[in-house]
């Protein structure tokens, strides 16, 4: 396949599997101005021959709409894919060496910075303690966030650079370093921003386009932004926006987490679409700072509440009548119930039909009950869920359980029942917590630890497609039909399968009768699509090298 040039042109792609709902049988596709203006046969494809610019010759690959991913972190993003991930250490012993290396292979870096670490993982069930990350970096700033980035541990230089962050965390001057505990709420919100204030406008620009260029190598053709005064900076954002719109890469939609009328004017002035997305009601269930309605299984407490019932009421409110969506991180069930009673309350203030179409979002939404289910859709709340949170800490040994017990742990991420009560699901990585993986997240909900929580690949690929884009209002994109957005990727892939949401995989091509397009074999073991060419608005903004 020939790579096209920067701007759109008339392609006419021919000689593969196109998946579109148009024709369940297309072979070839016609792209012109950015739009698809064509999907059908490989013998109605020679009319279109002579009249384009250009003639992709698929070779029998896949093309399907590209991916959207509705929850991305992309400079941390970044920092993770170029600097220090500990995500695939297997013990505190290797991470140790692995902070001890990068130190040493960062003499000039002003504060040091690693993402990834997850004690419920390794064999030592504990996170590295300060004076042993004093000793791995010979006592230099280092900031090293948790998995799930809502706590961190950080060596004793990086605490002295945050004025009260000790008085903050409860640790008093001059106490054993050894026993010191990871930083979470308040104390981490502070020494992060002064560890992510270190990084200089290069390494940031730098973090992003390795992100951003990462994604469009997976399909990823579009991903929403979430950011906020408590996860980046205004000038973290407004750069990656900048950045996005100049340089050949996926579409950003950018929100921006602040609360009510400040948050509104802040949000309009970045340029973001909604005063939406880690707008925190509560932190992570990793961290035990997720809001429970009964204790953790493996701590004395509940979590911790950032927003109740009416401080969420009174956002959503502000956003509706402003005409921006509102959105909230909310991962225990406590959390979720207050989001659902204050966009209720909203509801009964402004009217149903507005807070229905705002499309509010809530992020994570881990802990669901029915109650709060058949509030969703109600309300008509977009869950913006992660698969892959199951497929790393589900199960009956992993770190749901350990956190909440077995019979909670199994009710969490409930897709199935998302979808039969009509809540519109978009699907995301919340990247770096889980790595860009789309088809592997596709995989995550098809196969969900939990069997009854799992949904068939087609709703599940439509959720990380289509589901994105309506998110945002968009529902006439993410899917190849004419007349909508040419965001494509091009797939080199096994025979095509229409699967169940279950193990039971049928392993036949589509039955003509369904109108039913297929998709690869997802089951666990099988081989994953290679992204072979990537499409944005009709531009090729990522072509795999040969070889």
């Amino acid at each position: 396949m020939s790579e096209s040039t920067a701007t759109p042109r008339t392609v006419l792609l021919r000689g593969g599997e196109v998946h579109s709902p148009a024709d369940p049988f297309a072979t070839a596709m016609v792209v012109e101005r950015g739009q698809v203006a064509w999907v059908g046969s490989e013998g109605a494809a020679d009319a279109f021959a002579d009249g384009v610019d250009e003639v992709v010759d698929l070779e029998g690959a896949l093309v399907t709409p590209a991916f959207t991913d509705a929850h991305v972190h992309t400079t941390a993003t970044g920092l993770a894919l170029t600097g220090l991930d500990l995500s695939e250490a297997p013990s505190l012993a290797v991470a140790l060496g692995l902070v001890r290396d990068f130190a040493a292979a960062r003499p000039g870096d002003r504060v040091l910075l690693g993402h990834g670490w997850d004690a419920a993982r390794w064999p030592e069930r504990r996170p590295p303690r300060r004076d042993e990350l004093d000793e791995a970096t010979g006592g230099r700033p280092l900031y090293l966030s948790r998995i799930d980035v809502h706590s961190a541990v950080v060596t004793t230089a990086m605490l002295d650079l945050v004025p009260g962050a000790r008085q903050l965390a409860g640790f008093e001057d001059g106490a054993d370093s050894a026993d010191s505990a990871p930083l979470t709420r308040d104390a981490h919100h502070a020494v992060r921003a002064a560890a992510l204030g270190a990084v200089t406008p290069a390494q940031r620009a730098e973090a992003q386009r390795a992100a951003l260029a990462h994604a469009v190598s997976l399909g990823i053709g579009s991903v929403h932004e979430c950011a906020g005064p408590e996860i980046s900076s205004e000038d973290d954002f407004t750069g990656l926006l900048r950045l996005a719109a100049e340089e050949a890469g996926p579409r950003v939609v950018g929100y921006w987490a602040e609360q009510a009328e400040e948050g509104i004017a802040k949000a309009r002035s970045l340029g973001a679409i909604g005063a939406a997305g880690d707008l925190f009601v509560d932190g992570a269930l990793g961290s035990h700072t997720a809001c429970l309605h009964r204790p953790y299984a493996d701590a004395d407490h509940t979590g911790t509440s950032y927003l109740d019932a009416a401080a969420v009421a009174a956002h959503v409110v502000a956003c509706t009548e402003a005409g921006l969506q509102a959105g909230f991180h909310a991962i225990g069930d406590a959390a979720v119930t207050a989001v659902v009673e204050g966009v209720r309350a909203a509801a009964e203030k402004v009217g149903l039909a507005r807070v229905r179409g705002a499309r509010h979002r809530v992020e994570h939404a881990e802990m669901l009950t029915p109650e709060t289910i058949a509030g969703f859709a109600e309300l008509g709340l977009t869950a913006s869920v992660q698969p892959a949170f199951d497929a790393l800490w589900g199960g009956e040994d992993g770190m749901y359980a350990q956190r909440l017990g077995a019979e909670r742990a199994r009710t969490l991420n409930p897709f199935a029942a998302l979808l039969r009560t009509g809540v519109p699901l978009a699907f995301g990585s919340d990247s770096p917590v889980t790595p860009l993986d789309p088809w592997g997240t596709v995989r995550a909900a098809a196969f969900h630890r939990t069997p009854e929580h799992r949904i068939s690949v087609r709703a599940a690929f439509t959720a990380h497609t289509r589901g994105g884009w309506r998110a945002i209002g968009r529902d006439e994109a993410g899917v190849l039909v004419p007349g909508a957005p040419a965001d494509y990727a091009v797939w080199r892939t096994d025979e095509l399968v229409v699967q169940a949401p279950d193990d039971r995989v049928a392993r036949w091509s589509t039955d003509p009768r369904s109108g039913t397009p297929g998709l690869p074999d997802l089951t666990p073991g099988a081989r994953l699509p290679v992204c072979l060419r990537t499409v944005v608005g009709g531009r090729t903004v990522f072509v795999r090298p040969e070889g």
